[in-house]
Parts: C-alpha cells; sequence; structure tokens
C-alpha cells in the first residue's frame, strides 16, 4: 500500500507503488479550459495523515500542508516537483510541514478536511482533479489559506472564479514547448517529429501548441518543410491514448510515430511517456524523446540516453514562493502564472545529447528565448492561463 507521508525537509519519499487510473471527472476536466492542467488520477482507499515536525527557526507555529492527487508524491513528475518545494521551504522558512496522499478520486476531499482538522494554515492541492475539494474547503473555511497547483477555479458552468482564500497556480507551457518544437526540428534528420497526449484536455495541448508553433517558425526561418505528427494546432486535433498510467499504450503509440518516420517524440501523458521510452530504445535507430513537467534526464536516468531536452514547469519554486509569502503573511488570491520571464517554465539542458545539437542552433534557441520574454515574440494558445 501507498503510505502517507509527513514530516519536515529530508525525509524520504514514499517508495515505488502501482497506480490505478480513476478519470471519472473527464468531462468535468475538458471543460476546465486553459488553467487546467495534466494530472494522474489512480484507484484505491484513502491514507490518513500524522504530524510532522518542523525545521528549526524562522515561523515555527506557521505550518503548510500539501495533498497530493492520485499519482503520489514519489511520480517522477508535478506531485513530486510540488513535495520538494514544500520541504525546502519547511528547511529555509523553519516552518511545519504535512503531506498526505491520495489513492483515488474519492479521497481528494476527506484529505483536505483532514489538513483543515490539522489546523494548517495553507493547504495546497496538487492537480486540477482537486479543484472541486479545495473549492469546496476553501469557501467553507475563509480563515485558512488554500492553493491548488495546475488550476484556476472554477464556477458550476465552469467559468473562471476568484476566491479571496484561494491561489491557483498556473504554468504557460506553451512558451517553453516552442522552444523545443524550434530545437527538435533542428536536430530531426527524418524531418518529422511526432506528439500526442494521455487525453485531450488545455493542459496536455498547450504543450502541443507550443511545439507546433515552434517547429512552424523553424520552417519559416530555415525554408524547411518539417512536420507535426499527432497534432494539427489549427484543428485542434491529434493523437491521444485516453490514459495517463497505461505505459503499454504510451509504447504502441510511440511505435506508431516512429514508424511513421519521427525521429523526436514529445509524449504529454505523464509515466504513459514512459512506454515511449521504451519504444525508442526498441527502435535503437538514434531516435530521441522530449519529456514533459520535470527534467526527465533527471526524473528518469534510464531516459536520459534518449532525452534531447524537457519542457519544464518549476512547480517546486512556485510552491515554495507560495509557502514564503502565506507565511510571511503577504498571501494573494492573484493567480501565479509561471512563464519563461519568471523563470516559472523553461528548457531543460541537453545533457548526454548535447552533442546532437549544433551551436548555431543552440545559440538561436537561446534567442528565441529572448525574443519571448522581451515580448518580441508572443507564443499563443487556446489553453493560455489568463
Amino acid at each position: 500500500m501507498r503510505q502517507t507521508h509527513t514530516g519536515d525537509a529530508g525525509t524520504d519519499r514514499p517508495g515505488d507503488q502501482q497506480q490505478e487510473t480513476c478519470v471519472k471527472n473527464f468531462i468535468r476536466v475538458v471543460a476546465l479550459g486553459g488553467t487546467a492542467a495534466l494530472a494522474l488520477a489512480a484507484c484505491g482507499s484513502a491514507p490518513s495523515a500524522t504530524p510532522s515536525s518542523s525545521a528549526s527557526g524562522g515561523n515555527s507555529s506557521y505550518k503548510a500542508c500539501m495533498v497530493s492527487d492520485a499519482g503520489g508524491f514519489d511520480d517522477k513528475s508535478f506531485n513530486q516537483s510540488g513535495y520538494e518545494g514544500l520541504q525546502k521551504a519547511g528547511t529555509d522558512l523553519g516552518i511545519q510541514v504535512k503531506t498526505v496522499e491520495s489513492k483515488q478520486e474519492s479521497d481528494y476531499t476527506p484529505n483536505v478536511e483532514s489538513m483543515i482538522s490539522e489546523k494548517c494554515d495553507l493547504i495546497i492541492g496538487v492537480g486540477f482533479l482537486l479543484e472541486p475539494a479545495i473549492h469546496k474547503a476553501a469557501q467553507a473555511n475563509p480563515d485558512v489559506k488554500f492553493a491548488l497547483v495546475d488550476s484556476s477555479f472554477q464556477d458550476a458552468d465552469y467559468k473562471p472564479v476568484t476566491i479571496e482564500n484561494a491561489k491557483p497556480i498556473l504554468f504557460d507551457t506553451a512558451q517553453a514547448a516552442y522552444l523545443a518544437g524550434y530545437l527538435a526540428a533542428g536536430v530531426s534528420k527524418t524531418g518529422t517529429i511526432g506528439t500526442f497526449g494521455g487525453m485531450q484536455i488545455p493542459s496536455v495541448t498547450i504543450f502541443m501548441d507550443g511545439l507546433a508553433d515552434g517547429v512552424a517558425k523553424y520552417n519559416e526561418d530555415n525554408g524547411k518543410s518539417v512536420k507535426v505528427l499527432g497534432w494539427d494546432k489549427a484543428a485542434q486535433t491529434g493523437s491521444f491514448t485516453g490514459t495517463f498510467d497505461d505505459q503499454s499504450t504510451g509504447q504502441t503509440q510511440g511505435k506508431a510515430l516512429l514508424d511513421q518516420g519521427a525521429d523526436i517524440v514529445m509524449p504529454v501523458a505523464g509515466p504513459v511517456g514512459l512506454g515511449t521510452v521504451a519504444a525508442i530504445k526498441s527502435a535503437n535507430n538514434g531516435s530521441m524523446l522530449i519529456g514533459v513537467d520535470s527534467d526527465w534526464a533527471v526524473s528518469n536516468p534510464d531516459s536520459a540516453s534518449i532525452t534531447l531536452t524537457s519542457v519544464i514547469k518549476e512547480i517546486g519554486q512556485a510552491v515554495y514562493d507560495t509557502v514564503k509569502v502565506s507565511s510571511e503573511g503577504s498571501f494573494s488570491s492573484d493567480p501565479y502564472v509561471g512563464t519563461l520571464k519568471n523563470g516559472g517554465v523553461g528548457l531543460a539542458p541537453f545533457h548526454d545529447l548535447a552533442s546532437s545539437v549544433p551551436s548555431d542552433l543552440s545559440t538561436k534557441v537561446d534567442s528565441l528565448k529572448k525574443d519571448i520574454i522581451d515580448g518580441k515574440i508572443t507564443v499563443t494558445s487556446p489553453s493560455t492561463p489568463k
């Protein structure tokens, strides 16, 4: 069974556990709009929380708490990143921290309520599937502060609303994916880039929009015709596995793209992408992967030899900053939106495949990043956070 985790910074994360995906909220997810984000959902029973300790010094009476989605804090993705940001805050700020993992969708409300019972000052939900639980709790507990990673708050018609004691933490990943698309187009030997998503929801397609636009920019600059398989930005149609958990579908989808000539693939489907890693390794033909959310060459070392780069969300830093200002009495319900300018999103180093990237291409990608930051280039997506 997956264990409840509590404690201060430096405590080991839970070990590897089997995840079972639940997608019962799919209709709601689709309606969440550009501020919804990719989450992993699984099935099981709810864990219970136990007390945690705090780092020495700082505001030792302040307690920041976190509820994972069903992916758990060892998902090598956004739950883990959020967890690490919270633990760093505990160490650096001398505050108390507490975490509780969810195993299924039905755990979210009781886990959030358990954090309220523990008298947490700030409760952070990780992933858009926690929106209903965080939303309801924030309205019922105006003296407690809340934050939600990767989603805004919505009314009954799924229109964004402001809750004075709740802060959305959002990411404009299209900006960093644009750079990845340009890079991939310049590195590709076959002139074909592949991508697919777990589900057609805005948090997934925002990556795919940015990738497509980056490839288009490369073609425009260089008179090339590199194509993208798996996503048509104009039509907003493409390839999706229907799961964020079943790695075999990632292997099947990855192989299909490789068979169609793609030599660089960006799976936007959480752990499903690990199946694509297997497909690329099995092909053994020099094909490469673009990771998402975290730096896959680091978080998934087995993929380092084939990972060209990753489109990163700096969730840990966003969580850290949110906890810090809240513990200092400066909490705001204004959304945090991670961009290239504020360092909330970014492109990972090329690591083992640095030699595959020509120096002039690397310089151009850096130049494009600066142009986006300076406002000379605007990367747009129907899913861009507002």
